[in-house]
């Protein structure tokens, strides 16, 4: 049974600077809370997000169906993350489209919509952000903060930023950086977007039309990536639409795989925003903090003093666990307290987000201990 969630909104008036030299003033965040502060304000955890969802991580919204927040099966009473004892934080970043001041807003200093003039914003960005929305709850530390795929790139960034106010840090299926193939499957996709020509160099809004033909293709190839080969073949396999015979066509979808990927690109091209896809794709790419240590991650991770659990996923070929290795080994260089757990799952990326039970039941053991320790 799930709660109901209710989305709020923090403005900040201050400018915040950025890792660009650029600064943005006047913005908002938009972020959701589960479960209740303790009076110690020790029980606190942060969850950060990937790249097409937001801060509604648990719970539903009264009276919409299929509302269920991302992570629904992981937060919530009695669930790994038990909001009957943890005080829950989903902040949707700055330049997203679900609520925080992003692209489609206008701004302040031109009194015009962002559109492609928003500015370039980092993961670090993202984590002072948060860290201001933080310090309006009353939260100075966190008991934990936790983030899948590009959100365990923000977790990581916590534990570096603000070491101090992290106690556990718990990294699933993310990385210390892109490898160039990750690069270059996110080329591709801002290729696709940018050339379509509804684009209008950002400035679509203006046109009245949406580049949806770039957005469809972005998300099939996000697609291709999250899942894995076994996955793929089990589901789809070379199985025709409706048990059809072959067309001889090169232009009508044929197999189950391209219906599947045209629904999602359909699906994903009315509800996400062309520049935001671009923004989130790039600190994707940007994020690496060994390059300030000529590469060292060890080097990097030595500012961190809180207590992590990486989690890998054997068929994960976009984060394969071989970059959480990387992880652990940098922080056992430093002698940090790492726990480390590689799921054989066949699910591909996505394994983050469903519901393996060695993999719901490892979460929850970890936070049941980190729950001990303000009980």
């Amino acid at each position: 049974m799930s709660f109901i969630a209710t989305p709020e909104f923090l403005h900040f008036p201050q400018a915040l600077s950025l890792q660009s030299g650029a600064r943005i003033r006047d913005y908002t965040l938009a972020y959701e809370t589960y479960g209740t502060l303790n009076a110690e304000r020790s029980n606190a955890v942060l969850v950060c997000h990937a790249l097409n969802a937001s801060h509604h991580v648990a719970g539903v919204y009264a009276g919409q169906e299929k509302s269920e927040g991302w992570w629904n099966n992981m937060i919530g009473p009695g669930k790994p993350v038990d909001t009957n004892r943890f005080f829950v934080i989903g902040i949707n970043n700055l330049g997203s489209c679900f609520g925080s001041t992003g692209p489609m807003h206008t701004n302040p200093e031109t009194g015009q919509v962002y559109g492609s003039d928003f500015p370039v914003v980092t993961v670090e960005d993202w984590v002072n952000a948060q860290a201001r929305l933080l310090d309006c709850l009353g939260v100075q530390q966190l008991a934990a903060v936790l983030g899948g795929s590009l959100g365990g790139m923000q977790a990581l960034s916590w534990t570096l930023q603000y070491p101090e106010r992290v106690r556990h840090a718990v990294v699933v299926a993310s990385a210390p950086n892109l490898n160039a193939e990750n690069i270059a499957f996110n080329e591709v996709a801002r290729r696709a977007i940018v050339t379509d020509p509804d684009f209008h160099g950002g400035h679509f809004y203006q046109h009245g039309v949406v580049p949806k033909r770039g957005l469809r293709i972005a998300r099939m190839i996000g697609h291709i990536t999250y899942l894995s080969d076994d996955v793929m073949n089990e589901k789809f396999g070379r199985q025709l639409r409706e048990g059809l015979e072959l067309k001889y066509s090169t232009q009508d979808i044929e197999f189950q795989i391209e219906s599947y990927l045209r629904y999602q690109g359909d699906k994903f091209s009315e509800y996400f925003d062309a520049n935001t896809y671009l923004l989130i794709t790039r600190a994707l790419d940007y994020f690496d903090p060994a390059r300030a240590f000529g590469g060292d991650l060890s080097q990097a991770l030595a500012r961190a003093t809180a207590q992590f659990l990486l989690v890998s996923f054997s068929t994960d070929w976009r984060f394969s666990p071989q970059r959480s290795r990387e992880i652990v080994k940098a922080l056992l260089d430093n002698r940090r307290d790492v726990s480390y757990a590689e799921i054989d799952a066949p699910h591909g990326h996505d394994a983050f987000l469903l519901d393996d039970v060695r993999y719901m039941n490892l979460i929850g053991a970890y936070f049941q201990r980190i729950a001990k320790e303000f009980a």
